[in-house]
């Protein structure tokens, strides 16, 4: 056989596996890597929206963690705002019952003060009956008068 015959017998026979090839190997190769490629894709696609998901639940749980904060900020300002107001009740009734106590003590010093006046009353009246009875027991003499005064004077 010549080289022609040859060249000639390899081609057909290259011919034939090129046909066999494109008709039962290359379609379910492609198909395999046409399917490997749109898994690859799908992947990738799922990749992405798990990301956009994580993102979103990242920003979902920052806005309830931002929300926590305020309602525990504002909860704690109303606890802070209701202990003031307790505390100044407290004073106010501090301050109140202090006044009573204050305005008790002022009345009953001054019914000892008017029970003092009136007991001096008293005592400033038998002075001047006992005084008078001394005086007109003894006879009326100008100098015997003054010493009696001036021990009344003494007395009060």
């Amino acid at each position: 056989m010549s080289i022609n015959a040859t060249l000639i017998v390899q081609m057909i026979v290259f011919a034939i596996l090129v046909w066999f090839t494109m008709r039962f190997i290359w379609p379910p190769l492609t198909a395999a890597l046409d399917e490997r490629a749109k898994k690859i894709a799908e992947g990738l696609s799922a990749a992405d929206k798990a990301k956009a998901d994580l993102a979103a639940a990242n920003q979902r749980v920052e806005q309830q963690l931002s929300a926590a904060r305020n309602d525990a900020a504002k909860r704690l300002a109303d606890a802070e705002r209701l202990a003031q107001q307790t505390i100044e009740e407290a004073k106010a009734r501090a301050a109140e019952e202090g006044s009573k106590i204050v305005a008790a003590a002022r009345a009953e010093a001054e019914q000892e003060s008017v029970k003092a006046r009136e007991a001096l009353r008293e005592q400033v009246a038998a002075l001047a009956v006992k005084g008078a009875e001394a005086i007109l027991k003894r006879e009326v003499n100008a100098g015997v008068h003054a010493e009696l005064l001036t021990r009344l004077k003494t007395e009060l």
